[in-house]
């Protein structure tokens, strides 16, 4: 029997805590903020297109800089990096990912029998990609180069110049190889700070992945999209979703054509909401510099914490995670993500400002008891 990896992420999609600290996206949008019940009663359940609903391709065309004929829409964010994975790395085709990494993308490689080549990302180097540490990983072997930008758990971004790096070092030893970039968190920036653009337009051999779960907050649409201006990928895509889903559901593109008429709003009033949350993070972190550090996000609603060592044994380590369950909140444990469990990822867009108050309340409080027994 084949079977999936499991990681205790899939925690996240069970019965929630009081307070969540390990969610990584924004408030939910509600199904009334974007369509009234004549609008929705209307609406054939049909199958929808091989490549989703032109109007939607055409926006996320739009938001890219590229082609409607260069974007299939995808049952969310992960059935786009599975379908890549299946096509490019399947039978031990060779990859390169990171470590750190959100588990399902890493997931997708190995069940389809990928040779993975992790780059090892550190806390300390503050999650930044090292050309060097890649130029060793890269091969005539390699099919594909999957990472994140922003990245999943760190929200630490890849600039331009560094794709370009990559991209040259990719053309030099495996030039038949592609760049998967998951793009998911791009748009989240903190208040007025630049969004960065798209990487998709660096080069024909860039694939840009992401969805409306994290900067829109629409996760329970399942609407994600791949671009590549591929025509052969692009064409492998296509039938790869009609041999797994057939269709996206109508009534989920229906409704992202909705958030996307909406999309400057919504994205506008998150980023003032992330920023606020950032500055309390900052300020939180600051407030208990004693027993933790952090890596400042670049973008995203997420970003690390790692308890000092010189304070918290592995002991302290799990006596921490224990004594959060017992209090009602949760964090994402950095194991989850290939990463140490001192290390954990924090998500400060999920609760309001007023739960996420007192959510950092019971947090420190956490610490310090932990911390107290270490020494006791």
């Amino acid at each position: 029997m084949a079977r999936f990896p499991a990681n205790e992420i899939i925690s996240l999609v069970g019965a929630a805590p009081r307070f969540d600290l390990a969610e990584s996206v924004g408030p939910d949008l509600r199904l009334g903020e974007l369509a009234d019940p004549p609008e929705l009663g209307a609406l054939p359940l049909s199958y929808g297109t091989g490549e989703g609903d032109p109007w939607l391709r055409q926006a996320i065309a739009d938001t890219h800089g590229v082609g409607a004929d260069d974007v299939v829409v995808t049952v969310g964010g992960m059935h786009a990096l599975f379908l890549l994975a299946f096509i490019l790395c399947d039978h031990g085709g060779e990859t390169v990912t990171t470590a750190p990494l959100f588990p399902l993308a890493r997931n997708a490689l190995d069940v389809v029998g990928a040779r993975v080549q992790a780059l090892r990302l550190s806390f300390d180097r503050g999650y930044r990609l090292d050309l060097a540490d890649m130029r060793d990983k890269l091969s005539p072997r390699t099919k594909l180069v999957s990472l994140a930008s922003p990245q999943n758990p760190s929200g630490v971004a890849i600039p331009s110049d560094k794709l370009r790096d990559i991209l040259a070092l990719m053309e030099a030893r495996c030039p038949a190889a592609y760049l998967l970039l998951d793009e998911t968190y791009r748009e989240a920036a903190y208040g007025d700070d630049p969004v960065a653009p798209s990487a998709v337009a660096l080069s024909p051999k860039v694939v840009s992945v992401a969805s409306l779960s994290k900067c829109h907050g629409a996760p329970g649409l399942r609407l994600g999209w791949a671009i590549t201006r591929d025509p052969e990928l692009r064409r492998q895509l296509v039938i790869g979703k009609f041999n797994t889903v057939i269709s996206c559901s109508p009534v989920d593109e229906a409704l992202a054509r909705k958030v996307f008429e909406r999309r400057e709003r919504i994205i506008a009033e998150r980023r003032v909401s992330l920023a606020e949350g950032l500055r309390r993070t900052a300020d939180w972190v600051h407030a208990n510099n004693r027993l933790v550090d952090w890596v400042r996000p670049d973008a995203g609603a997420l970003c690390c914490v790692r308890l000092k060592p010189a304070t918290f044994d592995a002991a302290a380590v799990d006596r921490f995670y224990q004594i959060a369950a017992d209090h009602g909140f949760r964090v994402a444990n950095g194991a989850w993500f290939g990463d140490e469990a001192r290390v954990f990822r924090l998500g400060f867009g999920f609760l309001s400002m007023a739960d996420f108050a007192n959510a950092l309340e019971a947090l420190g409080a956490a610490l310090q008891q932990a911390a107290l027994a270490s020494v006791s």
